[in-house]
């Protein structure tokens, strides 16, 4: 059983490092196209759609990751099996119609885990380019009604 856990977390391991290398790539460009956009509504609307593409694409490689694992050591019957239960486990929907051989049935608890952090690494990025694209210079608040502006003595 400490032989599979180990695999499993080789595994996330290296969907953390897929995760950071891809957002870390992401945030370059969104910041260069960041800084042409301001206020410009479609350029802005289609950073965000590549930003979520490519978001997605990182997920797929990693559940293709856990799939190809699952095929090679056995644990689904072909391929496309394998794929589709690494979906159905990494996005943990967990249909329950296929299921992994009961020495492996760790492995697949830790892709469940490793699905719910990278998604939720994926929604704190996404928030932080939307935040960054609609944040406002920050301005001083107005003066009451009827005072008259401070003046400074040197």
């Amino acid at each position: 059983m400490l032989t599979k856990l180990l695999i499993a977390l080789a595994l996330m391991a290296v969907c953390v490092v897929i995760h950071a290398v891809g957002l870390t790539s992401a945030l370059r460009w969104s910041r260069q196209a960041s800084k042409k956009l301001e206020g410009r509504f479609w350029p802005t609307n289609w950073l965000l759609v590549r930003i979520a593409t490519w978001t997605v694409l990182l997920h797929l490689l990693e559940i293709l990751l856990w799939a190809g694992f699952y095929a090679w050591r056995h644990g689904m019957p072909d391929l496309p099996s394998a794929v589709y239960f690494s979906a159905v486990t990494y996005t943990t929907t967990g249909y329950g119609d296929l299921v992994l051989p009961p020495e492996w049935r760790l492995v697949g608890g830790v892709e469940a885990l490793t699905g719910i952090l990278m998604c939720g690494w994926s929604t704190g990025f996404f928030f932080a380019i939307v935040s960054r694209i609609y944040e406002r210079p920050a301005q001083p608040p107005d003066p009451p009604p009827g005072s008259s502006p401070k003046q400074t003595v040197l």
